[in-house]
């Protein structure tokens, strides 16, 4: 008679295993991607630092693809910022997931 018992046990434990394993892999997954966005968020704050010791007047080059556009100091400025609020928001739609 407890066999049976036994056995259910055994199958809501291996449930249970493959739950546990699931959600580790997606919180290793989540942490690698908040990782990934700090990264990007602290660039884009260090390369905007850097832009606003320059001349109001200057002119930069964006890379985009294997090309350079000339921008105003502006546009980049404006470009960093968006990237970092994007950067921030991303990054509490994952804490919020976890």
């Amino acid at each position: 008679m407890a066999a049976p018992v036994d056995l259910e046990l055994k199958k809501a434990f291996t449930e249970l295993q493959a739950k546990v394993i699931d959600t580790q892999q997606k919180v290793k997954l989540a942490d690698i991607q908040i990782e990934q966005l700090n990264r990007t968020k602290k660039h884009a704050h260090l390369t905007d630092t850097e832009i606003m010791t320059l001349v109001d007047e200057t002119n930069m080059y964006e890379g985009v693809g294997r090309m350079f556009i000339l921008q105003s100091k502006e546009v980049i400025h404006n470009q960093l910022l968006e990237k970092q609020k994007i950067a921030e928001e991303k990054i509490k739609e994952l804490e919020m997931q976890l």
